[in-house]
């Protein structure tokens, strides 16, 4: 099939704004868990408090952290897929979009009863929690396609993202302002930040189930073939037809790549600001401030830098500021110590940490942004919940593989030599990047659905 006969699909319109903002609505809310819990409280909490093994560097704590999270990326790893499959033949991603967002409030509240101690009870609700709350990242991923026109994907992804970072600004900022600090001492009124999480996901959520729309239709199942056994074939299909979507695969790696240095990143910063960089209270709660400011700015701007430059070019552009990120993040102590020197400047690491945040934040938000809407561009619109599942499962092995290696790193070499890691890994994703052609993975996806249209009966099928 020519490219010619695959343009002559309809084109996919642009969704009424109320329903685009309906889906990005749930960045909004979902933005809660990530920082509160995976990021800047619950995170230091757990390690430095219900844990707290500090004579030993937080070394034991830092790593029961990784492997809780590593476990719950794991568990996507094998149901993604699976799920994004069962999806779209039963047209039911709103219905499995409303289940990750339940067990996902309900296990984050729960989160109030992990006290100094209580360590395994910790581990298990942040590995169901953290599960529940991945699946319906791909979920929510999987409607994207339906929303727009492929030259407006970059923009309403950037949306979704900024308006998730302004979220989590807000709630983020309440909790730190009115259940103050991750201590001991302060673990009274700290304890509810999982409650409180769990709230915000739970009520900012609601426009998402009242405005996004299910465009699928069901399919016919074979009889005797439940969804499940229907999603497995599904599944080995696409497995087998990869061939067809080299640039998807290819994609797919360097997302493993990039991803696994983003989920280090993101479940170790604050970590490492408290343990490396020692800084104050003041500090921690103005680099929160700057990294959700700017990783909005970054998810935004580069969304309409993306849909003039393409997808693949922003997303390459991205990785090279998270190499520069990581590079200054690790040179902190050094760097701030030779300009003290040379200028005769009285700074703190701290300080200069604050002007690294701004690097790292325009990074955060514009490359996720921009893998998202790639993944999109490169699916077919009847396999979108499937190839986004895939896209799921691509983020979760790299978060396995990315928070195990540096947990195992750092229990050796201690933490800040092990950010090291995350600049490598994302120059290997930036390598393997190079090799795909954003044209041609559209083209695949294009003519695929031509292939469909052309093999499908005339009068659709009605499901049992």
């Amino acid at each position: 099939m020519t490219l010619t006969a695959a343009s002559a699909l309809p084109a996919t319109e642009r969704a009424s704004p109320k329903e685009i903002l309906g889906w990005a609505m749930f960045d909004f809310a979902n933005q809660a868990y990530t920082l509160l819990i995976i990021t800047v409280v619950f995170g230091e909490l757990f390690t430095t408090v219900i844990v707290g093994d500090r004579g030993d560097d937080y070394r034991l704590a830092n790593l029961l952290w990784s492997a809780a999270l590593a476990l719950s990326y794991l568990l996507v790893v094998v149901t993604g897929p699976v799920c994004g499959a069962a999806m779209d033949v039963a047209a039911a991603k709103k219905r499995f979009l409303f289940a990750s967002y339940l067990v996902t409030v309900a296990a984050t509240a729960l989160l109030y009863f992990v006290a100094p101690g209580f360590i395994w009870l910790g581990v298990g609700l942040i590995v169901l929690s953290n599960y529940a709350y991945s699946m319906g990242e791909s979920f929510i991923a999987a409607f994207l396609p339906d929303l727009g026109p492929p030259e407006d994907l970059g923009k309403i992804s950037g949306f979704g993202w900024a308006l998730g970072y302004v979220g989590g600004l807000f709630a983020a900022g309440f909790t730190l302002m009115v259940l103050g600090e991750a201590t001991a001492e302060n673990f009274e009124r700290i304890r509810w930040v999982g409650p409180f999480a769990a709230g915000f996901f739970l009520i900012t959520a609601i426009p998402t189930f009242l405005w996004l729309r299910e465009r699928g239709t069901p399919q016919r199942r074979p009889p005797g073939c439940g969804f499940v056994a229907l999603a497995w074939a599904r599944v080995g299909t696409t497995f087998h037809e990869l061939k067809r979507f080299r640039d998807l695969g290819l994609f797919l790696v360097s997302l493993v790549f990039s991803m696994a240095g983003i989920y280090i990143v993101i479940a170790f910063a604050f970590i490492y600001g408290a343990q490396v960089i020692g800084w104050d209270a003041t500090t921690r709660n103005l680099m929160f401030i700057i990294v959700q400011i700017t990783a909005a700015a970054g998810a935004l701007g580069f969304g309409f830098l993306q849909d003039r430059l393409g997808a693949k070019r922003t997303y390459l552009l991205t990785l090279g500021l998270w190499v520069l990120a990581i590079l200054a993040i690790w040179a902190t102590p050094e760097l701030t110590a030779w300009l003290n020197a040379t200028l005769g400047l009285g700074w703190e690491p701290q300080q200069l940490f604050l002007a690294v945040g701004c690097l790292a934040g325009l990074s955060l938000g514009s490359s996720q942004s921009a893998s998202r809407a790639l993944v999109g561009l490169f699916s077919p619109s009847h396999k979108a919940a499937e190839f986004f599942g895939f896209w799921g499962l691509a983020n979760k092995l790299a978060g396995v593989i990315g928070i195990i290696g540096l947990g195992l790193l750092q229990s050796v070499v201690g933490l800040k030599a092990s950010i090291l890691l995350c600049a490598a890994l994302f120059v290997v994703a930036i390598l393997i990047c190079l090799a795909v052609d954003q044209a041609r993975g559209r083209r695949s996806a294009l003519q695929w659905e031509v292939r469909e249209r052309e093999t499908a009966p005339t009068q659709p099928a009605s499901p049992q």
